[in-house]
C-alpha cells in the first residue's frame, strides 16, 4: 500500500522515464528534435508571438503589465463579454454560427471542389450535465454513414471564460477549416480501408488545427477584427508555451507549481484552467507538444513546395495534397507531397 504520492512531477522519476519521454515526444510530437531542442524551440516561439501581441496591444493603448496581464485586461472589457444568461449565451452561440458559416463560404479560397465536406457542421452548446468536466470547445466528427452532421461543441458553463475574441481561433480550429474539415475529407474516402478512414495521428490532426487558425488570418480574417487576431496569437502562444513546460516538466525537471505559474504568467490565461491544463501534461507526457510542431511542420511543407514551384504553386492544390489520404505521420506526408 502506498501511503503518499510523489513529489516528483515529470515522467522522468518512473522507471525509465527518460527513454519513455523521448518516445512519446518521437510518437505525440512526431519529430526527431530531442526534448531540450523542443524545450529551445518553444522559448523562441513564446519571444516571437509575444513580440507580435506587443505590437497590436501598444496599438489599442494596452502598454501596462506583462502580455499576459494586459490580455486578461482586454478578455475583461465588457465589449469582449456575453452576458452571463440565457440571453447571452444564446447571443453567444448566434455569434459562433456566424463565425462558422463565414468560415465554410470562404472554401472555394480552401480546397478544390472536390474537398468541400459533404458532411454538414452544427454548432451546439456542451450539455449543462457535463460541462463541468468539459473542455472549452471541441469537435466530434461527423459519422461514416453521413446520416450525422460534425458537432462543434461549445462549453458555456462560465461566461467570463468565452472572451468575444477567442472564439473566431477556437471555431477555426474546431470547425472550419480546421477540424471538421479535416476529419469530414478523411471519412468520405469512399472504398479506402476503415483504418485509415479513421486513423488518428496526434501532431497531423492538430498540427492542421492550428494552422488552419494561422491559416485564416493570412485569408484576411481578422482584416477588421483586430481583438480577434490578438486571441489568435494568444491560442498560438499556448501552444507554444506546451512545448516549454512539458519539456520543461519531463526533462529538465521543473515542478508542476513553476509549470502553472510559467504558463498563467505568459499566457494571461485563467488560473483555474491553466492548472487542468498542467495536470493534464502530467498525466499525458508529449501529447501536447503534437499541435505546434505539427503547425510548424505543416508550414514548412508549404514554404518547401513553394519555393520548388514558384509561380505554379497552388495553395488549394497543397491543401488537397495534405488533406486527401486522411491522417498520417508526418514522415510519410512529406514523402507523398514530395514524391
Amino acid at each position: 500500500m502506498v501511503t503518499r504520492g510523489r513529489t516528483e512531477d515529470g515522467v522522468w522519476a518512473q522507471p525509465d522515464g527518460e527513454a519513455l519521454y523521448a518516445a512519446n515526444v518521437r510518437a505525440l510530437g512526431d519529430t526527431d528534435m530531442s526534448p531540450a531542442e523542443v524545450h529551445q524551440l518553444g522559448l523562441g516561439e513564446v519571444k516571437r508571438i509575444t513580440a507580435a501581441m506587443e505590437v497590436l496591444l501598444k496599438a489599442r493603448g494596452l502598454t501596462k503589465g506583462t502580455v499576459g496581464e494586459r490580455m486578461v485586461a482586454l478578455a475583461a472589457d465588457p465589449a469582449q463579454r456575453f452576458a452571463d444568461s440565457d440571453a447571452g449565451r444564446a447571443e453567444c452561440l448566434a455569434y459562433v454560427e456566424k463565425i462558422v458559416r463565414g468560415a465554410e463560404a470562404r472554401y472555394p479560397e480552401i480546397v478544390p471542389p472536390s474537398l468541400v465536406p459533404r458532411a454538414k457542421l452544427v454548432v451546439k452548446r456542451v450539455p449543462v450535465a457535463s460541462q463541468d468536466g468539459a473542455p472549452g470547445g471541441y469537435y466530434d466528427g461527423p459519422s461514416l454513414d453521413g446520416t450525422r452532421p460534425g458537432t462543434y461543441w461549445i462549453n458555456l458553463v462560465d461566461m467570463a471564460g468565452v472572451p468575444k475574441l477567442a472564439l473566431p481561433t477556437l471555431s477555426y480550429h474546431e470547425g472550419v477549416p480546421g477540424h471538421h474539415l479535416q476529419g469530414a475529407v478523411a471519412a468520405a474516402q469512399g472504398e479506402a480501408p476503415l483504418l485509415i478512414r479513421i486513423a488518428s495521428f496526434n501532431a497531423y490532426q492538430e498540427g492542421w488545427a492550428l494552422y488552419a487558425e494561422a491559416l485564416m488570418a493570412e485569408l484576411g480574417a481578422y482584416k477588421d477584427d483586430h481583438a480577434g487576431n490578438l486571441g489568435r496569437l494568444q491560442d498560438e502562444l499556448f501552444r507554444a508555451v506546451r512545448l516549454v513546460v512539458d519539456t520543461g516538466m519531463h526533462k529538465l525537471r521543473w515542478s508542476r507549481e513553476r509549470a502553472i505559474t510559467y504558463m498563467a504568467e505568459t499566457t494571461g490565461n485563467p488560473l483555474s484552467s491553466v492548472t487542468s491544463e498542467i495536470e493534464r501534461y502530467m498525466a499525458w507526457p508529449g501529447q501536447a507538444l503534437g499541435y505546434k510542431l505539427g503547425m510548424m511542420r505543416l508550414q514548412a511543407m508549404r514554404e518547401r513546395m513553394k519555393k520548388a514551384r514558384g509561380r505554379r504553386f497552388d495553395l488549394k492544390a497543397f491543401h488537397a495534397g495534405v488533406l486527401q489520404d486522411g491522417a498520417m505521420p508526418m514522415d510519410l506526408l512529406e514523402a507523398r507531397l514530395f514524391d
